[in-house]
């Protein structure tokens, strides 16, 4: 990253220009009580090679996913990912710093778009997808805001537990217009049928459940859409897209707006991010879809082509009135996991949320027969599951750190999160590799 230094003179040609006698001057409409008075304590300056040299060190410390056995889930999971994959989307008319708009966008683009977005159409059975948002946070909050759009009213209930990353994502992207959100969650991070019966009423926007939930367990998604559907609210479904191989989709039971983290999807775990954000409702609600959406058409010619469409650039500088400000989408990643979804096809989606899901099952019995572990509740799991466990989860976990493994997280580092072990298994893990875990865990 270039630095460009600026001594004291060119700071006081630059206040000079813009008519201000001091920097103090330029800020005096910030708040005195929001300004940083403090000390930043900045280490001693260093030279180019030694501050390379410290973040060289720095960035030892971290552990590449391929490096170790990891469990670690909560929207982030270890796959496998086709070389395939990698071979294409590194081509270099794909990786652009520049955001292709309306006419400018190529064909190839448009297409891949139009793709994707008849993939997760069909995996989620809803009527139609946008060409993506930005994660999995950003594409509830975009649900929540279209919801107020499309009701006019601004309390949603959260059904059962959701991911607490997304939750506060939501609120804070929502902020602005002022939405309320209830909770209606069982001791066991479950919804709560009774509690969300009482709360619905005719000030209700929308209900929100995470299928599976933040503890993995599968919510009874069939109930909640009967109670949501007894008023005027709407029903979103945040999912895990590879639980869609083998779970009934929420398109069959009725959700209006479907959201989700697509990175399960070929993206790499990159320490967090960036990843990529799905989106599908019903088509009654396609003029408010945040984001790209791109068709299929023909030209004078009868050929066909593609085009982004049902969405003018308006809406996007409408600034409160607008249903959403979101004018892009997250094109690169859209395109690996279209690639991603194209490669495995619906069999191979199947397959891998078979592997996952009974991976997943053997290692939660073997650990259940550990003396001071068991499982959070006894409803049904995917590939993620809780265990309670009678020593600190934080030792456990360190004690598989010290083998080689990522053992899952304890939940309590989120707000609200329980104090306890979130284990992922992907299809990736082997038995050898599950059964490492409990032998480790048994000592």
């Amino acid at each position: 990253m270039a630095f460009v230094p600026n001594t004291n003179d060119d700071r006081k040609k630059m206040l000079d220009f813009i008519g201000v006698a001091s920097f103090d001057e330029l800020i005096k409409c910030i708040p005195e009580e929001i300004r940083f008075k403090g000390d930043l304590k900045l280490p001693a300056k260093l030279s180019e090679m030694e501050v390379i040299t410290l973040l060289e060190g720095y960035s030892q410390k971290n552990k590449a996913a391929g490096s170790v056995t990891s469990f670690l889930g909560a929207g982030a999971y270890d796959i496998f990912t086709p070389s395939l994959i990698s071979t294409l989307t590194d081509r270099s008319e794909f990786k652009t710093a520049y955001t292709p708009y309306q006419a400018e966008v190529s064909q190839g683009t448009l297409q891949a778009m139009y793709e994707f977005q008849s993939m997760i159409a069909s995996l989620t059975s809803m009527d139609v997808a946008n060409a993506s948002l930005y994660d999995g946070g950003t594409s509830l909050a975009e649900a929540a805001l279209m919801t107020n759009a499309h009701t006019r009213k601004t309390e949603f209930i959260i059904a059962g537990s959701i991911n607490p990353t997304h939750y506060q994502v939501l609120k804070t992207e929502t902020v602005g217009r002022k939405l309320t959100f209830i909770d209606t969650v069982n001791e066991d991070g479950t919804c709560d049928l009774e509690k969300l019966k009482a709360a619905i009423g005719p000030n209700t926007a929308g209900v929100i459940v995470q299928q599976p939930n933040f503890y993995g367990t599968l919510e009874e998604v069939e109930e909640i859409e009967k109670i949501t559907h007894t008023t005027k609210a709407l029903f979103i479904v945040s999912v895990d897209p590879i639980s869609l191989g083998i779970i009934k989709s929420p398109g069959e039971y009725n959700a209006d707006i479907v959201v989700g983290e697509g990175q399960s999807l070929g993206i790499p775990l990159s320490f967090g991010g960036p990843y990529l954000g799905l989106f599908a409702t019903k088509s009654e609600l396609i003029r408010k879809i945040p984001g790209r959406l791109a068709g299929v058409t023909q030209d004078s010619d009868g050929q066909r082509g593609f085009v982004l469409t049902l969405q003018t650039r308006e809406q996007q500088i409408k600034r409160e009135k607008a249903t959403s400000n979101i004018c892009t989408n997250q094109g690169l990643f859209m395109l690996t996991a279209t690639i991603y979804m194209s490669m495995m096809g619906k069999e191979g989606i199947k397959q891998l949320a078979e592997q996952s899901y009974h991976k997943a099952h053997y290692l939660a019995e073997k650990i259940c027969q550990v003396p001071g572990f068991k499982m959070l509740n006894d409803k049904p799991f995917f590939r993620e599951f809780f265990i309670l466990t009678e020593k600190d989860p934080n030792q456990v976990l360190l004690a598989l750190e010290a083998e080689g493994i990522m053992g899952g997280i304890n939940a309590s580092v989120f707000p609200g999160g329980k104090k306890g072990l979130l284990i992922a298994v992907t299809e990736k893990r082997t038995r050898a590799e599950l059964d490492k875990y409990v032998e480790i865990i048994s000592k």
